[in-house]
């Protein structure tokens, strides 16, 4: 983890800065992460990544007024972060592998699992670990492509279902999230790890809430992160509502939801939870005014989604201490 603290200096404009490493001494260099410095007060920010030996750091500015930045410190994390199973908190619909239960088909790959729904034409939702053992900088592929391992039987969507459509192809397993290996990050792009949601959404609270999660992730957490979406009709950026788009194959949710467990890098993931363990749940509107409020306004508690889609989060996880973290909403830190 390497943590810094950024500011601008005295009355100048905001700085977009750059942080990139080198393992080979200079020769060639990746780029880590970025950020923007908008204050004159400095604040902290934490880029994880997954190096290992020697390793040159570099904070590039590149753009903006002139940029304050202090504070550098390079921390190695004692815990080692392993890839771990992506349902340690339980499968939360009894998702199964059979073509007999179509709108309900598990299907598990090592980057994510799914659960499948052929009359929806999309998954009902997608769980995944992150912490740094996913992590890298291998680059975006934006290679979105059907899903043959699903059943020859079912609809598979294609790119071009979204093409005109007024909503974007968006990620419940994000591209950063799988980023170690190219495999991991085009495994991403798999249709049936894409629901259409409004531009505001995905491109505003959506992806500041996964930022946030990559956040955690640098300074030694590793989550447990399950999402999809529910309902029907979105307003995407052509107005109006729409059901389905793909010639009527894929539905268009209305609301999209998310639920991270927040721990501590370690092993026994769901016997590690606790009355304590912070969970995140928030529950979006699939609309271009989703982007009037932060992430944070949409937490919602764990029991008021598994009321509203009928599903079980956190099954392994003990009775005892279900009832007391899945009834409370987050308050914690949004950035």
């Amino acid at each position: 983890v390497v943590s810094l603290y950024e500011g601008v200096y005295g009355s100048e404009a905001s700085s977009d800065f750059e942080l990139w490493a080198s393992v080979n001494g200079g020769t060639t260099w990746s780029k880590v992460g970025s950020g923007t410095a908008s204050a004159p007060s400095l604040t902290k920010v934490s880029f994880g990544m997954n190096y290992y030996g020697n390793v040159r750091f570099q904070v590039r500015k590149i753009g903006g007024g002139q940029l304050n930045i202090d504070d550098i410190n390079i921390l190695s994390n004692s815990s080692t972060a392993t890839r771990d199973n992506n349902l340690s908190m339980g499968n939360i619909s009894s998702a199964i592998t059979s073509t007999a239960n179509p709108d309900n088909y598990l299907l598990e790959r090592s980057q994510y699992t799914l659960s499948y729904n052929n009359s929806r034409g999309s998954a009902n939702w997608v769980s995944w670990q992150l912490n740094t053992a996913w992590k890298g900088s291998i680059p975006r592929c934006d290679c979105f492509m059907p899903d043959t391992d699903l059943p020859a039987s079912f609809f598979k969507a294609t790119t071009t279902d979204y093409s005109g459509t007024g909503f974007d192809r968006g990620h419940l397993c994000p591209s950063d999230d799988r980023d170690l290996t190219s495999d991991d990050n085009a495994a991403t792009f798999l249709m049936d790890n894409i629901i259409p949601q409004a531009p505001n959404l995905n491109q505003v609270p959506w992806s500041n809430l996964e930022n946030y999660c990559r956040t955690l992730i640098g300074n030694g957490y590793e989550l447990f992160i399950m999402a999809g979406g529910y309902g029907n009709g979105g307003t995407g950026s052509m107005g109006g509502v729409t059901n389905t788009i793909g010639l009527g194959q894929i539905t268009v949710p209305a609301r999209n939801w998310k639920v991270i467990v927040v721990l501590t890098v370690g092993s026994n993931d769901a016997m590690r939870v606790s009355a304590g363990t912070r969970v995140i749940a928030v529950d979006m509107p699939n609309t271009q005014t989703a982007s009037s409020q932060s992430w944070g306004s949409y937490r919602v508690s764990v029991n008021a989604l598994q009321g509203i889609l009928g599903y079980d989060f956190l099954s392994n996880v003990s009775p005892a201490i279900q009832n007391v973290i899945e009834s409370t909403v987050d308050n914690g830190p949004t950035n």
